[in-house]
């Protein structure tokens, strides 16, 4: 980096983290204060913090439950009960859950017969039509007592914004931001869908998710070759597998399946809620208990007992696509919170964090090889993951010469200590992003669940900076001869069909 470059990086960067400072630093240095820490009798665990300068609130509501706790009989389920649990209760959803319920049974009893026929080789195919039929037909009947997107309706109706959920490899959350007046209806609404859910238009959601995987999956080329990336470098871990499943995990996925994994694991001892915004503490613990108390504790989800084991050699794939070729190498590293998962942290900045980073500077504007470069940690970090590196060769350039410029950079961070100056940049800019998230409301929770969950306490949050101000270039250095290893690599390339 030259030092105009760099003396422009830092001019804009301090800019912008003094603009943001002044806007919350108060609340960032108080956080540990801030943040009101309770556990409900039955296991959920409450964060709370009060912010009463606008009338809203941020409501998550996380699950310790994502694909990686997925079997092999199971795989997608964790993604397709996102889609589920919005489709109602017992009270919400329906016009009449006593009258739907026999359909419901009857829906399952068909459907289960016509998934054993499908997979039945002997199966006589008039057997099959007749029951496609006769499903189609009780669907038809059964969709005069659902009421559609009934929780988005009463939420719309009520000021709520941002209704949305997501499912990760590590855990599932269900996220909405209220007028501060309306959480006694959000507790009550999302009490109902953890105690009472309903589980209605199975069969029709699951070709829905068939659809989405083969719309943003299949015929996504950056997609297909993030997965052939993941199921390249990961021989045994579950992170090998897909958020979305495979097209056969989602079609073989059964009611009764997806029913146990819901029971199981979407309970109490597996939640984490945290509420930021105009709350009080004092009137939302004991609403909070009165809602979500009396709900069963359930069951813990299970650690991931399979370890990766070592990497002996260098694995390369090739990805066969009409597209543009891309380009993508994985490296395993440790997770949180391990002193190089930090210093992968301060590498993903100073390789691909903005123009004035290395990779993007070297391949994009010197030497223009590539159209874009980006790094990023994937596909979870509740277990070890990968450090990932994407780019897009700019034709007439190949795969194989970015590949080469970016070892060429990975080999300077091994042996050329980072100098202050650029160190101290990255250092800010991480700062600058973490700032500019803990300002909302939304991201403030959001933040709070995540490490709750995954990094198992909140206060990494806390000790986040301090723990990134502790890693040195020597550290820096370290971590690159450890990992950036040719026998620790994946190397997946799409190309156009016989290399064209």
């Amino acid at each position: 980096m030259t030092e105009s470059h760099l003396r422009s990086g830092l001019l804009t960067l301090f800019v912008t983290f003094f603009l943001i400072i002044g806007a919350v630093a108060a609340q960032a240095q108080t956080l540990e204060e801030k943040v009101q820490d309770y556990s409900l009798a039955n296991g959920i665990r409450v964060l709370i913090v009060e912010r009463h300068e606008f009338p809203t609130f941020a409501a998550y509501i996380t699950f310790n439950v994502g694909s990686v706790n997925e079997t092999s009989q199971c795989r997608g389920v964790a993604h397709l009960l996102e889609h589920m649990r919005f489709k109602g209760t017992q009270t919400l959803g329906t016009v009449d859950y006593a009258q739907e319920k026999p359909l419901l049974d009857a829906i399952e009893k068909t459907a289960v017969e016509l998934d054993r026929l499908r997979h039945d080789p002997k199966a006589e195919a008039n057997k099959i039509s007749a029951l496609e039929a006769e499903l189609k037909e009780l669907q038809k009947k059964h969709k005069e007592f659902v009421v559609k997107d009934e929780f988005a309706r009463i939420y719309a109706e009520n000021g709520g914004v941002g209704y949305n959920a997501f499912t990760t490899n590590d855990l599932t959350s269900y996220l909405i931001s209220l007028p501060a007046n309306k959480l006694e209806l959000w507790a009550d609404i999302e009490s109902d869908r953890m105690l009472n859910p309903v589980l209605r238009e199975f069969y029709t959601e699951r070709d829905v998710v068939r659809e989405e995987r083969r719309r943003s999956s299949e015929s996504n080329p950056g997609t297909m070759l993030y997965e052939n990336l993941l199921a390249d470098a990961f021989t045994v871990h579950p992170y090998r597998n897909p958020i979305i499943g495979w097209d056969s995990d989602i079609a073989n996925l059964s009611l009764a399946e997806t029913r146990d994994f819901l029971h199981r694991y979407y309970s109490p001892v597996n939640t984490i809620i945290a509420l930021v915004g105009d709350v009080h503490a004092e009137t939302a613990l004991p609403m909070l208990e009165r809602y979500f108390g009396s709900i069963p504790p359930g069951t813990p989800v299970p650690p991931v007992t399979a370890v990766e084991p070592e990497q002996r050699g260098e694995k390369r794939i090739t990805v066969e696509f009409d597209a543009e070729p891309q380009l993508a190498i994985g490296y395993h590293k440790p997770t949180l919170p391990t002193m190089e998962d930090y210093a992968f942290d301060l590498i993903d900045q100073i390789l691909a964090g903005g123009r004035t980073s290395r990779l993007y500077r070297k391949l994009i504007d010197e030497q223009q090889l590539a159209t874009s470069v980006r790094t990023f940690t994937a596909p979870g970090a509740r277990y070890p993951n990968l450090f990932v590196i994407k780019a897009v060769p700019r034709y007439p350039h190949t795969p194989q010469e970015v590949e080469q410029a970016i070892y060429a950079e990975l080999e300077r961070l091994a042996t050329e200590p980072v100098s202050t100056e650029e160190l101290q940049l990255v250092r800010n800019r991480l700062r600058t992003e973490r700032l500019r998230a803990l300002r909302e409301n939304n991201g403030l929770a959001r933040m709070l669940t995540y490490y709750q969950s995954v990094a198992g306490d909140w206060h990494y949050l806390v000790d986040y900076d301090d723990a990134v101000a502790a890693i040195t270039p020597e550290d820096i250095m370290k971590t690159a001869r450890t990992y950036f290893r040719p026998e620790n690599r994946t190397v997946a390339v799409l190309q156009k069909k016989g290399g064209e």
